[in-house]
């Protein structure tokens, strides 16, 4: 315990409020809150042999602290939620990649308001819902709504209508083309919808409905017809599970993989949707105190609180009754209760988010089980059938790409671990080949600019060549003779069979067919070649681009890089006029017109040619 330490545990006030302990760098490790400042603060650094594992390691590394009095329990717990989610301190319960998480905002602030995604949440005046951990279905339930609900969703009103409206996807509220009562009718229906009141939606639908053919406005009346057919059948998906209300019901699990916590949303007696979290650093802590971090740190930025939240565990009364008391003032004085259900429907559907938490973390392990099979697995399986010392866990891979010589390049990639390191990538220009393809030259060329000269410290686990035998002998001749590196292995990948030549055996190593030894070396063999054409397309395009530009009169070198910089594309060149052609750098009026010019004649003799064919004079 630091000097400083002993100095501010004697200056430690009876008030509530949150703590901040600090290493020796100065880094914040943990935040936590309590009733009584001194009392809490000054337990960790009694000789307790009740102390955790990780209590104890987290007060070895304490070297300051700083504390926060406030007002009441239930701020010091709005304020430790928020240092947690700012600072992430490592010894703190926190939720896995907590910022990623989206949520659905209406912007109900507005005149005519909109419906879209977002990772922040401010105080503007909108309406939130969230967070969720599956964008793809928010992306899905936001199309859906878009479909039965033609709402706008450009950022500033247009003085026309654009094409969601001719597409009818918008009713252009911008120029007046639908009253602000029946937009904010919709808003009403598509702010039940997200909250999973389908019966409050149906009813509004049914009335506007009736008023609207009432009234003989048919189409507006055709228009709510089908937003209430589609709500309909999306309701019959629902299932009454709890009778009325809503509910949140939350289950837990825990494997060696980490914890995860699922939540599902109950609505007016329907479940509308589901939740999981994962958690970190939470090994050594204990299911209630999991659980007790996890409402505080999901209820705090959570855009809806229910009246119940159906638990699976007890947490500690203390910590039940703090919680209570501020979901209660979140939910502006309406009582929300944590509940544990002992039987019946409620502790049926607890059991069911319980479960459901199993499966992902199961379905979890078994993907990172797979995961690891088609990297680091396939990684040793190809060390083991290669007979190689040490394991490739970096391997280089060369190919070469030219059409009759032209424009030879080579690639190399890097794969680390089983995946590709795009950053180490490298592409070669070769130039002893030029005009006459030679990949046995070439192959020589690269091994040279590679290899030559690299420290044995920086050279991979293994090299892949690909091409037969004859490109592997070009690699080796370099690599085993002017590079000086004797012991890296240096394989041949053949262009058929997958047939893999090893230094020094006639007969190559046939991986197995269905190997994931197999699969990682076709894996970075297509990787090479694909960025090898990439480079050799490019370099082709910008040839291509030049040599039409050669046959303009005033257009020298200076002037053609100019062209090729400012348009990018022989396209726009051609569809450019003289203004436009002028504004690149380096031209001038006379050499815009020889430009525009030349490619007018071109566009003036397929024009003829076109009415030759067609019989036309």
């Amino acid at each position: 315990m630091t000097d400083i330490v002993v100095e501010k545990l004697k200056l430690l006030p009876d008030s509530p409020g949150v703590y901040i302990m600090k290493d020796a760098s100065g880094r914040i490790i943990y935040v936590g809150k309590a009733v009584v400042l001194k009392n809490r603060v000054r337990q960790y650094f009694q000789h307790n042999k009740n102390h955790s594992p990780k209590v104890k390691a987290m007060v070895s590394h304490i070297a300051d602290f700083e504390i926060i009095m406030t007002h009441s329990e239930v701020e010091a717990l709005i304020l430790e939620c928020n240092l947690i989610k700012k600072h992430r301190p490592h010894y703190n319960i926190s939720l896995k990649d907590d910022k990623s998480y989206p949520y659905v905002k209406v912007t109900v602030q507005e005149e005519y308001p909109r419906v879209f995604l977002t990772h922040r949440v401010t105080k503007d005046g909108s309406r939130y819902f969230g967070p969720y951990t599956d964008v793809t279905a928010v992306h899905q339930s936001l199309k859906l709504l878009r479909r039965l609900f033609p709402l706008r969703t450009c950022r500033h009103l247009q003085d026309r209508p654009c094409l969601e409206y001719h597409i009818k996807r918008c009713l252009a509220p911008c120029v007046g083309k639908v009253t602000k009562e029946d937009y904010a009718a919709m808003i009403r229906a598509v702010l039940l919808f997200l909250e999973g009141r389908t019966e409050d939606v149906e009813r509004e639908l049914k009335f506007r409905m009736e008023q609207a053919a009432a009234a003989f406005h048919f189409e507006t009346a055709a228009r709510l017809r089908d937003q209430l057919r589609a709500v309909q059948k999306i309701a019959e998906k629902q299932n009454i599970v709890t009778g009325a209300g809503d509910q949140d019901a939350i289950g837990i699990a825990r494997s060696e993989i980490g914890v995860c916590v699922q939540v599902f949303f109950i609505r007016a007696g329907k479940m509308i949707g589901r939740e999981h979290f994962l958690l970190q650093d939470s090994e050594e802590e204990s299911d209630a105190d999991i659980l007790a971090a996890f409402l505080s740190q999901y209820y705090h930025r959570a855009a809806f609180v229910p009246r119940e939240v159906l638990l699976p565990l007890a947490i500690a009364e203390e910590e039940r009754a703090l919680l209570e008391s501020w979901l209660t003032e979140k939910k502006h004085g309406n009582k929300v209760q944590l509940l544990v259900p002992q039987r019946g429907t409620k502790r049926d559907i607890v059991a069911m988010a319980e479960s459901n938490a199993e499966k992902y973390l199961s379905d979890e392990a078994a993907r990172i089980k797979q995961a690891d099979e088609k990297t680091m697995g396939a990684v040793r399986e190809l060390g083991r059938y290669l007979g190689l010392k040490k394991m490739p866990y970096r391997m280089e891979c060369f190919d070469i790409s030219h059409i009759q010589g032209s424009e030879t390049v080579a690639s190399m990639v890097v794969f680390e671990g089983g995946l590709p390191k795009k950053s180490d990538y490298r592409r070669f220009k070769i130039q002893s080949t030029e005009g006459k393809p030679d990949d046995f030259l070439s192959m020589r060329e690269v091994t040279t600019r590679r290899y030559v000269g690299l420290p044995e410290e920086e050279l991979p686990d293994l090299i892949v060549i690909d091409g037969g035998k004859g490109q592997l002998s070009s690699a080796l001749e370099i690599i085993r003779g002017a590079g000086g590196h004797k012991d890296v292995p240096v394989v041949g990948l053949a262009k058929q069979f997958e047939l893999v030549f090893t230094e020094g055996e006639s007969e190559p190593v046939v991986l197995p067919r269905h190997s994931q030894a197999l699969y990682l070396i076709e894996r970075i063999r297509d990787e090479a070649h694909r960025f090898a054409i990439t480079y050799h397309r490019k370099l082709r395009g910008k040839r291509n681009l030049v040599s039409i530009l050669d046959h303009i009169v005033g257009i020298g070198p200076k002037r053609r890089q100019a062209l090729r910089s400012h348009f990018g594309t022989i396209a726009r060149i051609r569809e450019a006029s003289v203004e436009e052609l002028q504004q690149a750098p380096g031209m001038n009026r006379p050499a815009a017109e020889a430009v525009y010019h030349f490619f007018q004649a071109q566009r003036d003799m397929t024009r003829y040619h076109a009415d030759g064919a067609n019989g036309k004079e």
